[in-house]
């Protein structure tokens, strides 16, 4: 038997064990005990699922302050997410029909694509600087051209800070769906548009009827990896708002942040909130994947007179 293959295969395994696996146990540990404060990281003693309860118990001090950050993470994900999906389908779509001969495809794909490569630091400094009051470009701007008459507060506004944190997430992420789709749209076999182009289907008909049904797996990536990466969203958050204003803006990972680095160090609560927060994350991954997979047609049963 030959184990040359093991040797590629053990650095994946071994990362993943140190840096994956176990983090994960002494996430869960940690949870189970009374750990407060960095002396106790490590000598503390177990309690059970205490930190686990008071996050269903609306009387404890948490419950408000994790699922209000849940909310807001939520409205953000879904603000930034929807318009995401619509416009890599379209943009995918386009590019991909060989009936529209668009020019300077790869120019295009390029600018699209650009933000996803900028880090997300980099992007809250920046929108920060434009809309920061009073001293902005934006307000700066807005009152030269006679559309406001005096500064505007952005960040004291909820509905301004959440929509610029769902902006940017579209901006920077749309690009990436963007190529996604594109990739699993060019894996369909040509010789269906072929065969709709002869029927005379058009781009439309040709785009619900064959594209859409055929990248339903392509879909169910993008729907999850979305999923996990707006309910764990921090840095552009913490970064450009800090939670404000009144905490409109806090998400679950700030939430657990805070928890855990800040003021009393609360090690556990912040360990159950983190597997309270990848419990849902599971949920709604497996009730995407149950939404959209395929479904094998069971062949009716013929009665017998």
């Amino acid at each position: 038997m030959d184990y040359k293959g093991y040797f590629f295969v053990a650095p994946f395994f071994i990362v993943f064990l140190i840096f994956g696996l176990y983090p994960i146990i002494f996430t869960f540990r940690t949870a189970l005990t009374d750990a407060v404060g960095w002396e106790h990281i490590l000598n503390n003693n177990y309690i059970g699922f205490e930190n686990f309860a008071q996050f269903f118990n609306p009387a404890s001090d948490v419950y408000a302050g994790f699922w209000g950050s849940f909310g807001n993470t939520l409205i953000m994900w879904i603000c930034n997410f929807v318009p995401q999906i619509g416009l890599a389908l379209i943009l995918a779509s386009w590019f991909t029909d060989s009936r529209i001969h668009l020019k300077f495809q790869g120019g295009f794909k390029m600018m699209i694509f650009m933000p996803n490569i900028i880090t997300a630091a980099t992007i809250a400094t920046l929108f920060y600087a434009l809309f920061n009051y009073p001293i902005a470009p934006v307000n700066t701007i807005m009152q030269s051209i006679g559309f406001m008459n005096q500064p505007f507060e952005f960040f004291n506004s909820t509905e301004w800070s959440r929509g610029l944190i769902s902006f940017i997430q579209w901006w920077m992420w749309c690009g990436n769906t963007m190529i996604i789709m594109i990739a699993g749209i060019s894996g369909i076999n040509p010789s269906l548009y072929e065969a709709a182009l002869v029927d005379g289907c058009s781009s439309r008909q040709t785009f619900w009827k064959i594209t859409l049904p055929l990248i339903k797996p392509i879909l169910i990536f993008n729907l999850v990896t979305s999923l996990v990466g707006g309910l764990t969203m921090f840095d552009i958050p913490h970064l450009m708002t800090q939670g404000a204003p009144q905490d409109t803006t806090n998400t679950v990972a700030r939430f657990i942040y805070r928890q855990g680095f800040t003021g009393s160090f609360k090690f556990n609560s912040a360990s159950a909130a983190s597997f309270v927060l990848f419990v849902i994350i599971i949920i709604g991954s497996l009730l995407i994947n149950a939404a959209l997979k395929e479904r094998d047609v069971k062949p009716s049963k013929i009665r017998k007179k």
